[in-house]
């Protein structure tokens, strides 16, 4: 499916690694061009990588999105980089890295990085693309959240609160962007192989009494057992190809919606 794509111009947070950086190489796969922008210092080095593989232009900055004035320069940067951006897709997010269940297991001091980086951080992002977007009356954001987000998932209680309010906020920038031609919409992976979910898995196992730790392979075929109907992982590709068709023209009446790329693990009924 062509999805015209090609010489569009793209911005994923989080693009060096995971499902970031499985996105910024199916919109390059698709012709567009993109920026990453990351904490990571090989950031430039994945943005080159992309560029040659792809034949596309890519550019890597390093930002910290908590720091608004580091998102806003970023911003222009990028877009005098690229000429414009089509297309946000934000991915840069982090858990608390503690095993939350139960939430007494945490302390108070163990919420605030997680809610800067993935409220906050989603919050200096959304202004200063939405002000870019707003002014050329088109584009598109797709904000990751998570199934966690929508469950209360107990692992990670920090992690799950700040995914429902991405779920929230993504809803009510839909509904006042809708007007000017910009769409918006959430993807919630399920189980995905990427760095955060193997934090997951060691802060379960730093708390669990040694005869009953598991390694994280074993630990995660065992939850997929448990939760996932289609009982296999989720791949950063099949939440890529979601994202990059949500941010497509085949996609244009497709606003304001949480989906999820999960292998059953939510179901509304």
């Amino acid at each position: 499916m062509d999805l015209n794509l090609k010489n569009h111009m793209v911005l994923v947070t989080g693009g060096a690694s995971g499902i970031g950086r499985a996105t910024a190489c199916s919109f390059a796969e698709e012709g567009a061009h993109v920026a990453l922008w990351d904490l990571a210092e090989n950031t430039s080095t994945v943005a080159t990588e992309i560029s040659f593989r792809y034949a596309v232009r890519a550019s890597g900055i390093r930002v910290d999105i908590t720091d608004e004035a580091a998102v806003r320069q970023a911003t222009e940067q990028t877009i005098g980089t690229l000429g414009g951006v089509d297309h946000l897709v934000h991915a840069a997010a982090t858990g608390s890295g503690k095993f939350g269940f139960p939430f007494t297991n945490l302390e108070p001091a163990d919420w605030p990085r997680t809610l800067q980086v993935n409220i906050l951080g989603m919050v200096n992002v959304a202004h200063a693309l939405s002000a870019h977007m707003v002014q050329r009356k088109r584009g598109t954001m797709v904000f990751l959240a998570s199934v966690a987000g929508q469950i209360g998932s107990q692992t990670d209680p920090p992690y799950s609160a700040a995914k429902a309010a991405n779920i929230n906020f993504a809803q009510c920038m839909a509904k006042d962007l809708a007007p000017l031609g910009i769409r918006v919409n959430t993807v919630c992976p399920g189980m995905v192989q990427t760095p955060l979910n193997r934090n997951v898995w060691q802060a379960w196992y730093n708390q669990t009494p040694p005869d009953q730790r598991l390694g994280y392979e074993e630990w995660a075929a065992e939850k997929i057992r448990k939760v996932v109907p289609l009982g296999r992982w989720q791949t950063p590709e099949d939440i890529a190809n979601m994202i990059v068709f949500l941010s497509s023209e085949r996609a244009g009446q497709i606003t304001g919606q949480t989906i999820n790329v999960d292998g059953g693990f939510v179901m509304h009924w």
